[in-house]
């Protein structure tokens, strides 16, 4: 599709014109659901195909080209055919954005260098006098931007609202809106707890006192395949593109995608001049990263059930939270909203059999699941969150969250399950032999 357009300006008309071929349809949230969400039809053909047109070039190339230049040849001073200077905008890194904004099913893409360069663009949506309310379990890199720069640095307030897994999230927002908020951010799934985020309930929130907020939502932990923030009432989605929609581990990079004309433009002008980019090479990895986004995602899920399901079997786990079972009691709200859950998790060890350095050897002991940070590849990756959050949490924040020295948080990959399950099996059964 990239030579229907000459400019790439408008994502607008080029999202809806694909929209209309591939014939999607808007999912929508009811709480009255039993089941996940249906999945959508579209979303293999959309990953595959958006962004791409071989007929746009002289050759035909099924693959689109990676454009390494920097520059491009104007025809006149001033003149530019369509692109003149890559940090600007670059043939690959617009393949990319329409790419993630159809995704989303939204009209506007962005592209960043990296998952914290897209928070900080959108953040800085908010300047002096500005208020934000932020969930305290988003994101490290989110958290500390408000508490470390924004409000430092930029002269804008921010109220931390308490994320838990019964209170009313709506309502919390609710009491903490004044009259120069500007923004409401939340992740759709939170780190590390994975408390569910309310997204029409929060969105309906805002829309009734005052319509002019904007409505953040971080979708990394649950992807684009599963849920669609703009559908439920976000105004912006942000992922990290390192994440589940390139899937391998091995590009940093960042999106952001919108419905708004006027935030689409702020964002841009600020992408412009920031630069904080992504090159053609990490833009066409992601592009073929997301191509099995479908694939990849269903996987995730129905190995991120029978490892939750083995979890909750094992006498040496005391508690596992992961929404795609029925025991995490935010699993309706889930079900409400997404079409399926990812492969990231929660489990507390059992407190009556571990002490400080049980979790340290159950980690240790694991052969397939890697322990490392980050998340969303096709490998298995383990981490301690209380030992490898960002320096901003202290000790007693930890505490207060439900982090505990016993809390491993898994991100379940696409490997054979069975030997997910044994190797989680060999290294809880070593912690009482």
């Amino acid at each position: 599709m990239l030579g229907w357009f000459s400019k790439l300006e408008d994502h607008k008309m080029m999202v809806s014109l694909c929209l209309a071929i591939f014939g999607l349809t808007t999912v929508q949230a009811s709480s009255h659901n039993t089941a996940w969400l249906p999945r959508d039809k579209t979303f293999a053909t959309r990953s595959i195909h958006v962004g791409e047109d071989p007929d746009y070039y002289r050759f035909g190339p099924v693959v689109l080209p990676i454009y390494m230049t920097t520059t491009f040849k104007q025809d006149a001073p001033g003149k530019p055919r369509t692109y003149k200077y890559s940090r600007d905008d670059n043939p690959t890194r617009d393949a990319l954005e329409q790419l993630i904004a159809s995704l989303d099913e939204g009209k506007y893409g962005l592209a960043y260098s990296s998952g914290t360069a897209a928070i900080t663009a959108v953040a800085e949506l908010v300047h002096d006098g500005g208020h934000v309310i932020c969930a305290n379990q988003v994101f490290g890199g989110t958290y500390r931007f408000f508490q470390q720069i924004a409000s430092k640095f930029h002269n804008v307030n921010v109220t931390f609202i308490t994320e838990s897994y019964d209170n009313d999230q709506a309502e919390e927002v609710r009491k903490a809106i004044l009259p120069n908020t500007k923004m409401v951010w939340f992740d759709g799934l939170s780190n590390p707890l994975m408390i569910v985020c309310d997204i029409p309930g929060i969105s309906k929130v805002i829309k009734s006192v005052n319509p002019n907020i904007t409505f953040v939502i971080d979708n990394t932990f649950v992807s684009p395949y599963f849920s669609r923030p703009l559908q439920l009432g976000a105004d912006i989605v942000v992922h990290s593109l390192t994440k589940y929609i390139n899937g391998h581990s091995d590009v940093t990079a960042g999106g952001v995608v919108t419905n708004s004309r006027a935030l689409y433009e702020k964002l841009k002008l600020y992408q412009d001049i920031a630069g904080s980019v992504p090159s053609p090479m990490d833009c066409s990895q992601i592009i073929r990263g997301a191509k099995t986004l479908e694939v990849r995602m269903q996987q995730h899920m129905k190995n991120g059930l029978k490892v939750a399901k083995f979890l909750e079997s094992h006498p040496n786990v005391e508690l596992v939270v992961y929404p795609g079972v029925e025991s995490h009691p935010q699993h309706k709200l889930a079900k409400s909203m997404w079409a399926g859950s990812s492969g990231m998790m929660s489990f507390y060890l059992n407190s009556s059999i571990t002490n400080e350095q049980s979790a340290d050897s159950f980690l240790t002991s694991l052969k397939v699941f890697a322990l490392g940070q980050s998340l969303g590849g096709v490998e298995s990756l383990a981490e301690l969150p209380f030992k490898m959050l960002d320096d901003w949490m202290t000790q007693k924040h930890r505490y207060t969250m439900g982090v505990s020295e016993n809390l491993i948080r898994l991100s379940v990959g696409i490997e054979n399950h069975v030997s997910l399950l044994k190797d989680l099996k060999t290294a809880l059964d070593a912690l009482t032999d």
